[in-house]
């Protein structure tokens, strides 16, 4: 071989022997030992048409842990969700037939254990009392101070956000 040739020949024999082990490489599925899983919701949004997108961040904590491996039973999971934005109107009674959807899975969840806390400095705003509301929804004083709260207690923050497609996933795999 001339000296000129040598480098990009011996990069293409290489590359030729690894392409098929590549070929076979993926993702590896882990198992982490999740343990005594304590979450806060935090819900704030602009629109409360965008309350059952945030309840998909809801049911991606709480399914995965109910499911094999980890089995998780109800007393096991401590979820607060703490809501202090528009989406406060879809808890209230006189909303439930707008919102059915939605609030058949908040039920759902306040089933299995999760609590719902709903601001009550939002609740005067949006002119709502407590008996306006969802019987499994439970009025803090504030959203701010209710936060604090639990996180002071271990829980962990998540706050969803919900932003709107643009795009198909069809479009972009």
């Amino acid at each position: 071989m001339r000296p000129d040739t040598t480098l990009p020949a011996l990069l293409l024999a290489l590359g030729l022997a690894v392409a098929p082990c590549a070929a076979l490489a993926q993702a590896q599925v882990v198992q982490t030992p999740y343990q005594n899983p304590k979450a806060l919701f935090d819900i704030y949004l602009d629109h409360p048409d965008k309350m059952g997108s945030a309840l998909y961040w809801l049911r991606s904590f709480v399914n995965p842990l109910q499911e094999a491996p980890y089995s998780f039973f109800n007393e096991d999971l401590r979820v607060v969700v703490v809501l202090h934005g528009t989406e406060l109107v879809t808890l209230a009674r006189r909303n439930e037939a707008r919102y059915s959807e939605v609030v058949q899975r908040l039920r759902f969840y306040a089933d299995q254990g999760v609590k719902f806390r709903v601001c009550g400095l939002a609740l005067r705003d949006f002119g709502y009392t407590p008996a306006d509301l969802q019987p499994f929804v439970e009025v803090a004083p504030s959203a701010m101070t209710e936060l604090v709260h639990w996180q002071n207690q271990g829980y962990a923050l998540i706050t969803p956000v919900v932003t709107e497609k643009k795009v198909s996933t069809e479009a972009i795999r």
